[in-house]
């Protein structure tokens, strides 16, 4: 399966049909779908009315878009895309009717040329660090099928790094999209709060984005998708760059930047630390950063945020009558997060919880008052069991108050731009994902290092076992 970008062009210049795409696209699905459990709901009809629609486009020399032709998955969490039902990863949505219209950021793709085929597996309700429910089953890395895809845009990194399709949409309230692309050898950016709009404008840290196999798809992706829109008040300004451009340019100088291992609590394995470090030490170079040495001290909200979201989750359930009397219908992961915090919602946990992230924003405030770039790595360690729990213990280190994914939140919390690159391979060939956050609204400058640091070491765009094409013998 190619990228993003030369599928597209190779459509808009009449070398490929549409349709031959999405049939490529269908035939992989077919072929794979059962190992790594990626798509839960397809639709090739519509897929391939569609691909009808824009090669005939193409007939008349009319321009489909940026995103001619490009099939892609949806992450079946929320976002609504029309004639496709939203299962949110649940026994409690499965037998929920299709959705009538598009969200913006469908309707946006859709508009670019982009095709939809269906619905890729989510983390129930999102509340989950490995994607495996009651609803649909493990989804598994390709990379190593007894691993995780990460969660809860789970099934977006395993179609991705199988070569099902060239992207899919994601999602990230705290890791959710970069460690998806972390764990399975892609890129995944959570933008600034805003650059993309979503339906639910009250969201605080959640942002929409999407997985690829490079850093120019994400930029072209993004070029489609951002832009203010009235359905979320949060959303900024149009940005008045084109990034997919922008990436290409002279990055500027005079860029500093600082290092953590461990952000100053996190349990880090020895392989990560070593792959991540060194992958920083080459990027600073090829990119000409200032490397500022300055110690990193930051508060562990991991565990203060998961109780927030636990306590706004369980209250939802109860308003519908799911909890207490049905807690057995949900999938580990949720079931794990309610049944630890259930009896810890009470005004002085909330007040402190509240506190510590206020501390974490204004210590990473201080950190940006000097420095434009914050690299660490994007997980604690390599990608875990499919079926989970969380990791309780890495390499002998306590990990009951991070898991293996401590980097990411501060982003969502503080709303900065954030993006995970594959970094190199763990004692087990599995990847490893180098974090790069910026300041607010700097999606340019962790663009342009995503794409420096591409240059500089490139990888490959699928897992090995999938970048063998099936014989014709």
């Amino acid at each position: 399966m190619s990228t993003i970008i030369e599928t597209a062009e190779a459509v808009r210049q009449g070398r490929l049909s549409a349709r031959e795409v999405v049939e490529e696209s269908l035939g992989r699905i077919e072929r794979d779908n059962a190992d790594v459990n990626a798509f839960v709901y397809l639709d090739a009809g519509s897929a391939l009315r569609a691909a009808q629609k824009v090669d005939e486009m193409i007939a008349r020399g009319q321009d489909p878009g940026p995103l001619a032709g490009v099939p892609f998955g949806i992450k079946d969490l929320r976002d609504t895309c029309a004639g496709m039902p939203t299962g949110n990863g649940s026994l409690f949505h499965c037998e929920d009717k299709p959705a009538l219209t598009d969200s913006v950021h469908i309707a946006r793709l859709k508009a670019a040329g982009g095709i939809p085929l269906g619905k890729v597996a989510t983390a129930e309700f999102g509340m989950d660090g490995v994607t495996n429910t009651l609803a649909h089953g493990v989804t598994r890395n390709p990379w190593n099928l007894e691993r995780t895809s990460s969660g809860s845009s789970g099934g977006s990194s395993a179609a991705v790094a199988a070569g099902m399709v060239p992207f899919c949409t994601a999602s990230d309230g705290g890791g959710s999209t970069r460690c998806p692309a972390g764990y399975t050898g892609l890129v995944g950016l959570k933008p600034s709060m805003g650059r993309i709009p979503r339906g639910d404008g009250f969201n605080d840290k959640t942002v929409l984005g999407a997985l690829t196999t490079t850093v120019s798809d994400t930029a072209r992706y993004l070029d489609v998708v951002s832009g203010p829109d009235d359905c979320d008040r949060m959303t900024l300004p149009a940005s008045g760059v084109c990034y997919e451009s922008l990436i290409e340019s002279t990055f500027p100088s005079g860029i500093k930047a600082v290092w953590s291992t461990d952000l100053g609590f996190a349990p880090v394995a020895p392989d990560v630390e070593r792959v991540c470090r060194k992958a920083m030490g080459s990027l600073v170079a090829a990119a000409g950063l200032q490397l500022m040495d300055r110690p990193v001290e930051l508060p562990n909200v991991y565990m203060d945020v998961n109780m927030q979201l636990t306590e706004l989750f369980v209250q939802g359930l109860e308003r519908r009558g799911i909890l207490p009397d049905q807690i057995d219908k949900l999938s580990p992961g949720p079931r794990y997060f309610v049944e630890r915090f259930y009896r810890e919602f009470d005004p002085s946990v909330r007040i402190r919880a509240f506190d510590k992230q206020l501390e974490l924003e204004q210590g990473l405030a201080a950190i940006f008052q000097d420095a434009d770039v914050l690299i660490t790595p994007c997980h604690s360690r390599d990608a875990y069991a499919a079926e989970g729990p969380l990791p309780e213990s890495i390499c002998g280190m306590d990990s009951s108050q991070t898991h293996a994914e401590p980097f990411t939140m501060l982003a969502n919390i503080c709303w900065n731009p954030s993006i995970s690159v594959p970094a190199g391979l763990s004692d087990d060939g599995l990847p490893i994902g180098l974090l790069i956050t910026c300041r607010r609204h700097r999606d340019d400058v962790a663009l342009h290092l995503a794409r420096i640091w591409e240059k500089t070491q490139p990888w490959p765009h699928l897992a090995p076992v999938f970048r063998v094409e099936p014989s014709t013998n």
